[in-house]
């Protein structure tokens, strides 16, 4: 954890309750141990999608779509979103969470390696949330730029790796070298990126927002 603990449990303290479908999905995950974006985290969602009001969004890595069925709340009127899963046990889960929640008209769920699918899809999305494996940010990047609007809003989840990522490679478990030297050299792009402003802000894991601009 990256910021003090009692901090955090007393934001979590303030934060309404969340639909049923949510509160369903987040007692699924916690059963199953399956990773969704934190309590802090998705206040801040609410207030970014609650300012940007997408039209199109698209979300890399779905786990069981709470973090989808989430956002849609908070689309513009007619607003979509393409959200990319890989890991084929969480497909069907997140399949049946978002017909649960009545959102399969909203929420397009692609299966499958989001590097052979950003190549196929066609621009413009206003607002992408990226939550997949980390040691592909750096990967995506090119992809997303392509995708993303003018103006447009790129949220990145986890970056500062539970505070690792200010270490020296060589103070990180081996296991982890890879994630820990490609999340730095995506920070570090998103920071230097002539068309981006980027915020790298100490919450949850750690997120980096940015916005896109000629």
């Amino acid at each position: 954890m990256i910021v003090n603990e009692r901090i955090v449990s007393y934001i979590h303290s303030l934060e309404r309750d969340n639909s049923p479908i949510l509160e369903e999905v987040a007692e699924y995950a916690e059963k199953m141990d399956v990773p969704i974006i934190r309590k802090e985290v998705e206040g801040f969602i609410r207030v970014l999608l609650e300012m940007k009001k997408p039209k199109k969004l698209l979300e890399l890595g779905t786990a069981i779509g709470y973090s989808a069925i989430l956002m849609s709340e908070y689309l513009d009127e007619g607003g979509t979103i393409v959200t990319i899963e890989n890991y084929d046990k969480r497909i069907p889960v997140a399949r049946e969470n978002i017909k649960k929640a009545g959102k399969e008209k909203i929420i397009t769920l692609i299966e499958g390696d989001a590097l052979s699918i950003l190549p196929n899809l066609e621009p413009s999305f206003d607002f992408v949330f990226m939550d997949a494996a980390k040691a592909q940010y750096i990967n995506f990047l090119p992809h997303v730029m392509r995708l993303l609007d003018n103006q447009g809003i790129l949220l990145a989840d986890n970056v500062l790796q539970e505070g690792d990522i200010i270490e020296s490679r060589y103070a990180v478990a081996r296991r982890d070298r890879t994630i820990h030297g490609r999340m730095r050299e995506f920070l570090y792009e998103i920071k230097h990126m002539e068309n981006l402003t980027t915020a790298i802000i100490p919450i949850g894991d750690g997120m980096s927002l940015s916005i896109k601009r000629c």
